[in-house]
Order: structure tokens, then C-alpha cells, then sequence
């Protein structure tokens, strides 16, 4: 059996309540999701289910937040927040709306157990649905890199910092380091 390296931090609990930067590559950093043009990403038909698919993350997780996002012809640079809290009483949302089952909301003794994914279940979720979108949409060839690159953001001067590359990265599309020209 093949060894593989971990690529997430050992022992870290990845649902945990922080921001988190993720970066995910298509396979061979093959071109998949549009060009840049005038320092800006024009999104082709893959691009497009990519960038839906990220917005359906925060509709299905609603714990999650969406901070910053880009789409690359070739990957994507994403911040998730995982709010652990959301689901507490006091929070100013509904929690009757995520709970379908009548005999729980009648008696408190019974609350559901709501399970926060950690990032690599949500990034998984993320990758499968574009994937089974983009092979439904025609393009069976499409395919992501295994695995993903992710980094604990730790205080407010990284978010910042990493905020601005994901926001300038199309500007900067002719010396990064993933613009692989195949």
C-alpha cells in the first residue's frame, strides 16, 4: 500500500472555531476554470459551477462563513470561518429551521446534536459536488488534484494580509507560482 504524506496539522481540530485559507488545484493545473484577461478571471462554464458551488457550501453548512474567494483558470484561494457557536441558543437564528424531526422541538430534554464538519469534510463536499456538476455538464475529463493546501489563520494581520493576495491574485496572474502553462 502506498504511503501518503498528511498534508493537515496533527491533532488540530479542524472544526474548530477559526478562519481558515484553503487553495485547491485542478489536476495537472490544467486551465479547467477560464482565463485572465486585463488582470481579471473570465470564468468558463467550469469556473461558473465552481464559483456556485461555493456559494451552495455556506447555504448547506450555515456554521460556515465565506470570506474571501477567488477563482484561477487552473485552482481557487478560499477563507472559510467556522462559527461553533452558531447553533447556540441566543444567536439571533431560528434552529427550528435545521431540525426536521417534530419530536425533538417539543421538549428540550431531546435537542439535536448538531455535528460541525471539519474542513476537509467541507472542502470533500466542495470538490465531489463540482466535480459530479462539471462530468454532468459534459466536460467527463475534469479533475481535481488529490488533496488541498490549507493554513490556520491566527490573528487579524494574517487574515488581512491573506484577504489581499486572494483579492489581487488575478492582478498578479503573470508571476504566480501556480500559473502553469500546460
Amino acid at each position: 500500500m502506498h504511503d501518503r504524506n498528511l498534508n493537515r496539522l496533527s491533532g488540530f481540530d479542524y472544526s474548530s472555531n477559526r478562519y481558515y485559507f484553503v487553495t485547491m488545484c485542478v489536476n495537472y493545473r490544467i486551465h479547467s476554470f477560464g482565463t485572465i484577461e486585463n488582470k481579471s478571471m473570465r470564468l468558463s462554464a467550469n469556473g461558473i459551477i465552481a464559483s456556485e458551488q461555493w456559494n451552495w457550501l455556506a447555504g448547506q453548512y450555515p456554521y460556515i462563513q465565506l470570506i474571501s474567494f477567488v477563482i484561477m483558470p487552473n485552482h481557487i484561494h478560499g477563507i472559510i470561518f467556522i462559527d461553533v457557536n452558531y447553533y447556540n441558543v441566543g444567536n439571533g437564528r431560528d434552529r427550528s429551521l435545521h431540525n426536521n424531526d417534530d419530536s425533538l422541538q417539543t421538549d428540550d430534554r431531546y435537542q439535536p446534536v448538531y455535528k460541525i464538519k471539519p474542513i476537509p469534510e467541507l472542502i470533500g463536499a466542495y470538490k465531489t459536488t463540482v466535480s459530479k456538476r462539471i462530468h454532468l455538464s459534459g466536460d467527463a475529463s475534469f479533475k481535481w488534484q488529490k488533496s488541498y493546501h490549507d493554513h490556520i489563520i491566527r490573528n487579524r494581520s494574517s487574515l488581512n494580509r491573506i484577504k489581499n493576495y486572494i483579492e489581487t491574485n488575478p492582478e498578479k496572474w503573470d508571476s504566480d507560482t501556480f500559473n502553469n502553462r500546460l
